[in-house]
This record gives C-alpha cells, sequence and structure tokens, in this order.
C-alpha cells in the first residue's frame, strides 16, 4: 500500500510539473515575441539614427556651401563697385580721346590705280609721306605730352621709326591690360564656380 501511495504522490508531482512546464512555456513564448519586437525596434532606432546623422552631414555640408556663398556674394560686390568705379571714370576719358581724334587731321584715301605713270608714283609717293606724318601726329597726340613738346613731326623714315615705336608700346600697354583683364576674370570665375 505504501507503494501506491508513493506512486500517487510521485504522479500528483508529475501533473504539477507538466502544468508548471506549460505555464512556463506560454511565458517563454512571449517573452521570445517581445525580443523579436524589441529587436525590430533597435533595427528602426538604429535606421533614424543613421538618417539624422546623414541629414546632420547635410546640413553642415549646407552651411558651409551658405558660408562659401556669402563670401562670393562679398567679393562680387566688391567687383561690382570696382566695375562701378571704371564705368564712372570712362566717360571723362572718352570726350578727351574724341577731342583728340576730332582736331588730329584726317588723310584722303585714294583708290589704287593700275599701272600708275611715273608723276602718279611721286604724287603717291608724297601723298603717302604726307599720309605717313599725319599719322606719326595723332599717335604723337595720343601718346601724351612727351610725344607733342617735341618740334615737329619727324620727317620720311623718322616717322616709320616714331609710328611703330608708338604701335608697339600701345600694343605692349593691350597687351598687358588685356593680360590683367583675363586673370580678373580668371579669379571672378575661380570665386564663383569653385565648389
Amino acid at each position: 500500500m505504501t507503494g501506491m501511495i508513493m506512486d500517487a504522490v510521485l504522479m500528483l508531482l508529475l501533473v504539477a510539473a507538466v502544468g508548471y512546464g506549460i505555464k512556463l512555456e506560454r511565458k517563454l513564448s512571449a517573452l521570445r515575441t517581445g525580443q523579436v519586437a524589441f529587436a525590430q525596434a533597435v533595427t528602426e532606432l538604429n535606421a533614424a539614427a543613421g538618417r539624422a546623422e546623414a541629414a546632420l552631414a547635410t546640413l553642415r555640408a549646407s552651411g558651409q556651401e551658405t558660408d562659401l556663398l556669402h563670401d562670393r556674394i562679398i567679393k562680387a560686390r566688391e567687383v561690382k563697385q570696382q566695375l562701378e568705379a571704371l564705368i564712372a571714370r570712362a566717360p571723362a576719358a572718352a570726350p578727351l580721346r574724341l577731342q583728340q581724334e576730332e582736331t588730329a587731321p584726317r588723310p584722303e584715301i585714294r583708290p589704287v590705280v593700275s599701272a600708275p605713270s611715273p608723276a602718279a608714283v611721286v604724287n603717291d609717293d608724297d601723298e603717302r609721306a604726307r599720309r605717313m606724318a599725319a599719322l606719326a601726329q595723332r599717335i604723337q597726340g595720343m601718346s601724351g605730352p612727351a610725344a607733342t613738346s617735341r618740334a615737329g613731326a619727324p620727317a620720311g623714315r623718322d616717322n616709320v621709326a616714331a609710328i611703330v615705336q608708338a604701335l608697339t608700346s600701345v600694343g605692349s600697354a593691350n597687351h598687358s591690360a588685356k593680360q590683367s583683364l583675363n586673370a580678373a576674370r580668371r579669379n571672378l570665375d575661380d570665386d564663383l564656380f569653385a565648389a
């Protein structure tokens, strides 16, 4: 009889253990479900943190671009003021140049005649010398007071030398002005379009 009582007690303990195991299994399945939901929440939080970091980097880049754009605007305003000053000075120089051109004698232009006579060749040489002298006077008038202070206009080959010298000095001045303008344009382009 004691054997049966022990078997009954053992069965009750086994039934209680099975019930407790079922209850524990339900709690473990709920815990696993919560763990999966927690893992999804952590993944979403990680993705949100990545998006926030990317947005912050974009915001920093935008701030740097804004600073760069502000510097470009300041430089552009300075260039604008310089250009306005140059434009303001330009009309003052233009009437003086026009006045010099109006006072300079203008040579007559003759059509070229085929097979000229010897008298015409002498007249053409005289005409050419007169035109060269007029051109030399005109160039000397444009080059300033140092050129106009000379007594009279040089004749013949001296006219040619004076014209060539004036043209080379004007050409070098134009070349240096063109170089400085191109350098300023490149600097402005670099400033405006550098990224």
